[in-house]
C-alpha cells in the first residue's frame, strides 16, 4: 500500500511537471520565419549557431562575433522544451560545428523547478548528440537579473546542475557569464540591464561577448 502511494505521487508528479511546458505552437509563426529565411539562404558551412530565448535573439551576434559563420535562431519567450520541439528546424538543419545556448530563463520564471530544466536541457544534449555527434554545445548560465532576483536561488542550483553533467563531456563547455554580473553586495548590476531589469543592455552583452570567446575559439578549434 506504501510503495502504491509513492508510486502515485511519482506520477502524479512527472504529469504536473509535464504540464508546465507551455504549448510550443505558440512560435509557429515565429519559426515559419526561419524556414522562409533557410529556404533563400544557403547554409555555411562550419557555423556557430546560436539558440534559446530573448538572450540570444537580442544579440547582435554577427557584429559581436564578426570571424565566424554565425547563425542566430533565438526565439523570445521560449523554453527549454520549445527549443527541443522545433529543434529540427532551429538546429539540427544547420549542422553547426559549435552550438551557444541560453534558455531556462523563462523556464524557471514560469515555475518550473531545477530537476526540470535540468532534465529539459539533457533532453536537448541528447538530440544533439543523436544527430551530430561532433557538435560542441556551449551553456550559458541561467543570468541573475533584476526583475527575477527572487527566482536566483532555483536559477543557480539548475546551473550547477548542468555544470556538473557539463564536466563530465569534452564536447559540452560551462561558461560562467553568470557570477560576473553580481555586484559585492550581491545583486546583480544594474549597469548592465535595459530599463526592464531582464534583457541586457550593450554594456551587458560586451561583457558576455568577452568572457564566451575564449572559450568559444577553443571549441571552435578544437579536433
Amino acid at each position: 500500500m506504501y510503495k502504491s502511494i509513492i508510486c502515485f505521487f511519482a506520477i502524479f508528479g512527472f504529469i504536473f511537471a509535464q504540464d508546465k511546458n507551455p504549448d510550443p505552437e505558440r512560435f509557429r509563426e515565429s519559426i515559419n520565419i526561419f524556414k522562409e529565411f533557410d529556404s533563400k539562404n544557403t547554409c555555411p558551412a562550419d557555423a556557430v549557431l546560436f539558440v534559446g530565448s530573448s538572450s540570444i535573439r537580442l544579440w547582435e551576434t554577427a557584429k559581436y562575433f564578426p570571424d565566424y559563420a554565425v547563425i542566430n535562431r533565438g526565439f523570445g519567450g521560449s523554453h527549454i522544451s520549445d527549443v527541443n520541439y522545433f529543434i529540427e528546424t532551429v538546429v539540427l538543419k544547420h549542422d553547426p560545428k559549435v552550438i551557444v545556448f541560453y534558455a531556462g530563463d523563462n523556464d524557471v520564471a514560469a515555475g518550473k523547478d531545477s530537476n526540470q530544466v535540468y532534465k529539459n536541457y539533457i533532453d536537448f544534449v541528447s538530440s544533439i548528440k543523436g544527430h551530430l555527434s561532433k557538435t560542441h554545445i556551449i551553456y550559458i548560465p541561467i543570468k541573475p537579473s533584476l526583475a527575477r532576483w527572487s527566482m536566483w536561488e532555483t536559477m543557480k542550483k539548475t546551473n550547477l546542475k548542468i555544470k556538473a553533467y557539463s564536466d563530465e563531456d569534452d564536447l559540452l563547455h560551462y561558461v560562467d557569464l553568470a557570477t560576473p554580473m553580481l555586484t559585492n553586495e550581491g545583486p546583480p548590476d544594474s549597469s548592465l540591464f535595459v530599463n526592464d531589469g531582464l534583457h541586457l543592455n550593450e554594456k551587458g552583452y560586451e561583457l558576455w561577448t568577452r568572457l564566451l570567446m575564449p572559450v568559444l575559439e577553443a571549441a571552435f578549434h578544437e579536433e
